[in-house]
C-alpha cells in the first residue's frame, strides 16, 4: 500500500504516466479534475479556483482570507485522498504535503523544452509559437505556486525520490519504472508508519478546519503540528484574545493532548 505524488513539467507526460500507473496497479488517479471536484466538495466556491489552482498568485490575492481558505481545503483534499491509500496524486504541491508519510513516493518528470513544445502543439493543434508561450507561462505559475503557498523552489531535486526525463523514454516503461521502485520501497513497516503521521496529519488540519472555519478565529498562516500526544499550534493572530481563544477551543475539542502555541501576534493585523 503506497502513495504515489507526481510534480510534473507541462508535456512532459506527467499526467499520461500517472494514468499508466493507476491503470497498472489499480491505485486510485487524482488528477487535476478529481481534486478540483473534492476541493469544491469540502466547500470552497468552485467560480474562485481559477485564482490560485496551480497558478501565479497576484498580490492582493496573497493577503487574503480566501487564500489561506483555498490551502486549508487543497491540504484537506490531499490529505483524505492519501487516507484511501493506493493512489497516485498529481501536482498541487502533493509532493510536500505528504512528504513525511514513509509510505509516500515523490516523482517529477521534466522534459526537454523543444520535444515538449511539439508535443504540446500537436495535442492543442497550435502552433509552436503558442505552445512554447504556453509553456513559459505554466513554468512561472508553478514556481509562483509552490513559492507562494509552500516556500519551495519546484525546480529543486532533493524532495523527489525519483526524477526522469520523459525525451527518450516512454511513459508506459516509466510507470513501470515508478511501480518497481514504489514496491522495493514501501514495507509493511513503512506503510504502518506512514499511515500513523497521516492520521496524525488529519488531526492537525482538523484542529486548522474547526478554528478558520467554525470559529471564525483572525489568525493567519494557521498550521497544527503533532508529536504523540502533543499538538503545537503555529500562525500569526491579530490578538492576544485570539490566541488564547484558539488554545481553549482546542483543548476543548481534544481532551487528553498537550496542547503548544507557538501563534504570534501582530499588534497592527488587518485581515483583507
Amino acid at each position: 500500500m503506497a502513495v504515489i505524488t507526481i510534480s510534473r513539467q507541462l508535456a512532459s507526460l506527467g499526467d499520461e504516466i500517472g494514468m499508466k500507473i493507476s491503470e497498472k496497479t489499480g491505485y486510485k488517479f487524482y488528477g487535476k479534475k478529481e481534486l478540483e471536484k473534492r476541493i469544491v466538495s469540502l466547500g470552497f466556491p468552485a467560480s474562485k479556483l481559477s485564482k490560485f489552482d496551480e497558478k501565479k498568485i497576484g498580490f492582493f490575492a496573497g493577503l487574503t482570507r480566501i487564500r489561506d481558505e483555498y490551502l486549508n481545503y487543497l491540504i484537506t483534499a490531499i490529505l483524505e485522498a492519501a487516507a484511501e491509500n493506493n493512489c497516485v496524486i498529481v501536482g498541487r504541491g502533493s509532493f510536500i504535503i505528504l512528504k513525511d508519510l514513509e509510505n509516500h513516493v515523490s516523482c517529477r518528470f521534466i522534459a526537454d523544452e523543444k520535444l515538449r513544445t511539439e508535443r504540446l502543439s500537436r495535442e492543442l493543434g497550435c502552433n509552436p509559437k503558442i505552445a512554447r508561450k504556453k509553456i513559459t507561462e505554466s513554468e512561472i505559475q508553478q514556481r509562483s505556486f509552490h513559492k507562494g503557498f509552500f516556500n519551495f523552489d519546484v525546480t529543486a531535486p532533493e524532495m523527489f525520490d525519483l526524477i526522469a526525463n520523459t525525451s527518450k523514454l516512454d511513459a508506459d516503461s516509466i510507470a513501470d519504472s515508478v511501480i518497481s521502485l514504489t514496491k522495493s520501497y514501501v514495507t509493511p513497516e513503512r506503510d504502518a508508519e506512514g499511515q500513523k503521521k497521516l492520521d496524525e496529519l488529519l488531526i492537525g488540519q482538523r484542529i486548522v478546519d474547526i478554528l478558520v472555519f467554525i470559529y471564525n478565529l483572525n489568525i493567519e498562516f494557521l498550521r497544527a503540528s503533532m508529536e504523540g500526544k502533543k499538538i503545537s499550534l503555529h500562525g500569526i493572530a491579530d490578538s492576544q484574545k485570539t490566541r488564547d481563544a484558539a488554545l481553549t477551543i482546542v483543548e476543548a475539542e481534544l481532551p487528553g493532548y498537550e496542547i503548544e502555541s507557538h501563534i504570534s501576534i501582530a499588534r497592527d493585523f488587518n485581515r483583507r
